[in-house]
């Protein structure tokens, strides 16, 4: 599990068949083999680990899900470790099991911020609502409107400079996971028709 509270922006070292290198520093400490950390919204299990970051398998499943396979040496990637027991939650808990990709359409200035526009597949945008969350590259965003094939996401400064999303641009694709509780609602619901 984690918050959705981007830790540190790393980069891509290497991106080569089955494999994510990346270079880091603050979600170094404490990491260990086997640890998971949340890589652009996508949990990931640390295999390798040295003084300038880590290395972690990339399964085909992954692959179809996420915009991972697009990463090539120097991308920015959002990066968060894993939620410890006893721990402050300061966003939303994010499973980091990306459901889809969402492309950018547009980002208008709105004061300080900007308001985001992402088109989603339709078969994931019925759990997305107004003022529900949702976690875009692992960031944890609340929706501001939701439609049948798009929603919106203010971007505060504070966000657009300690995450990647403030380096993208409208046609770019971004992971993304919608609240769990509604899928398992859905689920619920439908079982007993």
């Amino acid at each position: 599990m984690f918050t959705g509270i981007v830790e540190e922006v790393g980069y891509t070292a290497k991106a080569r068949d089955g494999a994510l290198v990346v270079r880091a520093s603050t979600v170094l400490t404490g990491t260990q083999l086997g640890d998971s950390i949340s890589v652009n919204g996508a949990c990931l299990t640390v295999t390798q680990i040295d003084s300038t970051g880590f290395t972690v398998d990339v399964v085909p499943e992954t692959l179809r899900r996420t915009n991972l396979g697009s990463l090539v040496a120097g991308s920015p990637i959002n990066l968060e470790r894993s939620l410890t027991f006893g721990g402050r939650v300061g966003g939303h808990l994010v499973q980091g099991h990306v459901d889809g990709v969402a492309t950018l359409e547009t980002s208008q200035p709105e004061g300080d911020a900007l308001m985001a526009r992402f088109a989603i597949p339709q078969e994931l945008s019925r759990y997305v609502a107004e003022k529900g969350f949702i976690a875009v590259e692992g960031v944890s965003l609340t929706v501001i409107k939701a439609a049948a094939d798009w929603f919106t996401v203010t971007l505060v400064p504070f966000t657009r400079q300690h995450t990647n999303l403030g380096t993208k641009e409208p046609g770019e694709q971004f992971n993304i996971e919608v609240d769990i509780l509604a899928k398992y609602t859905e689920r619920l619901i439908a079982t007993r028709s």
